[in-house]
C-alpha cells in the first residue's frame, strides 16, 4: 500500500472517529453535562452527521460522486467509534444498540452533504471548521429550549382460563420466577435486569409490595386503590442510590434524570365461563429532547417486562405450576 493511500484511507476514517472520540470525550465530561449533554438532539444526531460529512468529504471525488458510497461508507467509522467505545467500556451495549439507528441514518445524511459539497467543487477551507464546531454552538441553544417532560402509558393484557381468586393470587404475590421462565425477548437482548419475585406484606390501600429484579433493582410499590379480585392500583418508586453502578447504563437508570416509572394498575375483568382478562399497565415519564424517539424503546421495554410477567402469572393460574 502506497503512502499515499495509506494517508487518504487515515483522513476519510481515521479523522472521523477521531473528531467523534474527542465529542464524545466533550459531551462526556460531568461538570460541563448542563451545556455539553450526550442525552441530546445535538450529540445524538449531529455528531454521526458530521462524521458522515468528514467521511465523504475527504474522499475521492469519483468516490463522493456515487450514492452508495455517500450513504455507507460514514457507517465504516461510525461502527468503528461504537467498537472502540465498547471496547474501553466507556459506553454500554444496551445504550449503543438503541442509538445505532438514529447513528446510521444521521450518518448517511450527512455522507450525502459532503457528497455534495465535494462533487459541486465547493471545497472552500471554511466548510469544515464550520461543520466540526456546530455542536458546540448548537448545544447550549438546546438547553437553553430545555428537555420535553412527558409522561407514557404501557398497556399490557393476557386472557387466562381460571377462576378470578386463583389469578388474583398470583398477582398479588408473585413466587419466584426461574431463569427458564423468564420469556422476556428486548429486556434480555438489552441485558436489562429480569424480574424475580414480587412480595405484598397485606392486601388492601397503603400496602407495600417489591417488584424484585435480577442485579439489585428494586421497585417500591404502595397500593392506592384495592378493589379484591378485580383491581389494584399501585405507585412505583425506584431509588437509584440503591441499584449497583454495573446494573444499568447511566443514562438508563430508572428513577435517574431521564426516565422514571410512576405507577402500575393490575385490572381483572370477567369474560365468562371462568375466563378472565388481566389487564396491566404502567405510566412513566421522559425527560429529554428526544422523547419522540426515546419513548419507542421505553415503551417496547415497559411492554415487554409486563407482557412476561403477564405470561407468568397466567401459566401459574391455569397450572398451578410454579
Amino acid at each position: 500500500m502506497s503512502r499515499q493511500r495509506l494517508n487518504s484511507i487515515l483522513k476519510v476514517v481515521a479523522v472521523p472517529i477521531a473528531y467523534a472520540l474527542l465529542l464524545r470525550f466533550v459531551f462526556g465530561i460531568i461538570g460541563w453535562n448542563e451545556i455539553f449533554n450526550m442525552m441530546s438532539v445535538t450529540f445524538l444526531c449531529f455528531l454521526p452527521s458530521i462524521v458522515g460529512y468528514l467521511t465523504v468529504y475527504f474522499s475521492k471525488v469519483e468516490k463522493a460522486a456515487n450514492w452508495w458510497y455517500r450513504i455507507l461508507m460514514p457507517w465504516v467509522p461510525v461502527m468503528a467509534f461504537f467498537i472502540i467505545t465498547l471496547f474501553f467500556a466507556i459506553e454500554g451495549w444496551p445504550c449503543l444498540l438503541m442509538i445505532l439507528p438514529v447513528f446510521l441514518i444521521a450518518a448517511s445524511i450527512g455522507g450525502i452533504i459532503g457528497g455534495y459539497f465535494k462533487t459541486k467543487k465547493r471545497n472552500d477551507k471554511l466548510y469544515v471548521p464550520l461543520v466540526v464546531l456546530l455542536p458546540f454552538f448548537a448545544s447550549p441553544i438546546e438547553h437553553m429550549i430545555g428537555a420535553d417532560t412527558k409522561q407514557y402509558r404501557a398497556y399490557t393484557y393476557i386472557d387466562i382460563n381460571a377462576p378470578a381468586e386463583k389469578i388474583w393470587s398470583n398477582v398479588t404475590r408473585v413466587r419466584e420466577i426461574s431463569a427458564e421462565q423468564d420469556k422476556g425477548s428486548l429486556t434480555r437482548l438489552l441485558d436489562f435486569p429480569r424480574p424475580v419475585k414480587a412480595e405484598l406484606n397485606y392486601e388492601g390501600v397503603g400496602a407495600s409490595r417489591e417488584a424484585i429484579f435480577t442485579n439489585g433493582l428494586v421497585f417500591h410499590e404502595t397500593v392506592t386503590e384495592y378493589i379484591p379480585n378485580k383491581k389494584m392500583s399501585f405507585t412505583i418508586k425506584a431509588h437509584p442510590h440503591e441499584i449497583p453502578l454495573t446494573t444499568m447504563d447511566e443514562h438508563l437508570v430508572v428513577g435517574g434524570k431521564y426516565f422514571d416509572v410512576l405507577n402500575g394498575t393490575y385490572e381483572l375483568e370477567s369474560l365468562g365461563n371462568n375466563k378472565h382478562r388481566l389487564h396491566l399497565y404502567s405510566n412513566f415519564k421522559l425527560n429529554t429532547t428526544f422523547n419522540f424517539y426515546a419513548s419507542w424503546w421505553a415503551l417496547g421495554i415497559m411492554k415487554d417486562i409486563q407482557n412476561n410477567i403477564l405470561q407468568i402469572e397466567k401459566l401459574r393460574s391455569e397450572t398451578g405450576s410454579i
